[in-house]
């Protein structure tokens, strides 16, 4: 099958399931494919969890949730050594994190210290335990969910966590006609649960070897900086992107570019992404009056810097 027949069956098997979401299911493939991870930030019940399984599903690869609590520890997520009396000695036993597609559901519902704990696998796609270094499966991918209506009992992601993650989404409500597909489908299963796998963890890894391949000209490479540069210099912003951040909205504008069926990145593959990728990289001045970050505000601001940024021809 070629690339973009393979490409094309994961978003349709995925849609089966979401409905009416296209853009979405396109983004959580361009996240996969450019080796990132995803948070999908929205309100309670429109669709993140089911997105996650819908993506595991359709690719044949190892899955595990973690649902997040105030009372979730580290090892919980990482694994622990437990002493074995057979063997005389410690026998680290994996956690979660020891999977191809890692659901962190609610993840800002535990402490910072049991948040930090996915820094270094979402960085480097390993984990350093009893002073042992043990990398994890590929193709590795985290999706986190999390509720921004609901402030008590939660732990905002700091900076350092959220510039892990290569995109922030917003999934939003269906429309009427596609939320009623939804009512109308059988409610005894899990509707990602009928799903059957489309690629397998081979495939994914050949479609991220092919993504690297893409090319994007030194013009688009000056643009892209450029737009980094003005979140640096913005009067709206205490904390601009990062070099890391840069670095994603590259990997990303080549994933898109290499999904819809394109060897070559244009310049409205970076416009299209830059609020996804850049959004939640920035930190709005506290001159703006805000005391909660603003998923559509980060995004406007980022939105009207791009358009101020003069585009190669």
């Amino acid at each position: 099958m070629k690339s973009t027949q393979l490409v094309s069956s994961i978003q349709e098997n995925i849609a089966r399931v979401i409905k009416g979401k296209s853009r979405v299911i396109e983004l959580a493939v361009v996240s996969l494919l450019a080796r990132g991870h995803l948070l999908l930030e929205d309100v309670p019940g429109v669709g993140k969890t089911t997105l996650a399984h819908s993506l595991a599903r359709s690719l044949d690869c190892s899955f595990k949730r973690i649902q997040f609590t105030s009372d979730l520890l580290p090892s919980d997520i990482v694994g622990v050594s437990i002493f074995n009396r057979q063997k005389q000695g410690f026998e680290f036993v994996p956690g979660p994190i020891f999977a191809n597609i890692v659901l962190a559901d609610e993840i800002n519902r535990t402490t910072p210290k049991t948040q930090s704990s996915l820094l270094e696998a979402m960085s480097e796609a390993q984990i350093s335990v009893d002073n042992q270094t043990c990398p994890l499966h590929q193709p590795f991918m985290v999706i986190a969910t999390q509720n921004p209506a609901e402030y008590h009992g939660t732990f905002p992601l700091p900076e350092s966590q959220l510039d892990r993650f290569l995109m922030r989404v917003q999934i939003g409500y269906p429309s009427p006609e596609e939320e009623r597909k939804v009512l109308e489908r059988p409610q005894s299963l899990h509707p990602a649960e009928a799903l059957q796998p489309v690629a397998t963890a081979q495939d994914v890894l050949a479609l991220q070897q092919q993504v690297d391949d893409v090319l994007m000209e030194e013009s688009l490479m000056e643009y892209l900086l450029a737009i980094v540069l003005a979140t640096r210099q913005s009067d709206l912003l205490s904390l601009g992107v990062s070099t890391r951040g840069a670095l994603a909205l590259c990997r990303a504008a080549k994933a898109l570019a290499f999904v819809r069926g394109r060897a070559y990145c244009l310049p409205d593959d970076i416009k299209e992404l830059a609020p996804a990728v850049l959004s939640h990289r920035i930190m709005v001045s506290r001159s703006q009056g805000l005391r909660h970050r603003s998923f559509e505000q980060s995004e406007q601001i980022i939105q009207d810097l791009v358009e101020s940024v003069p585009v190669p021809v």
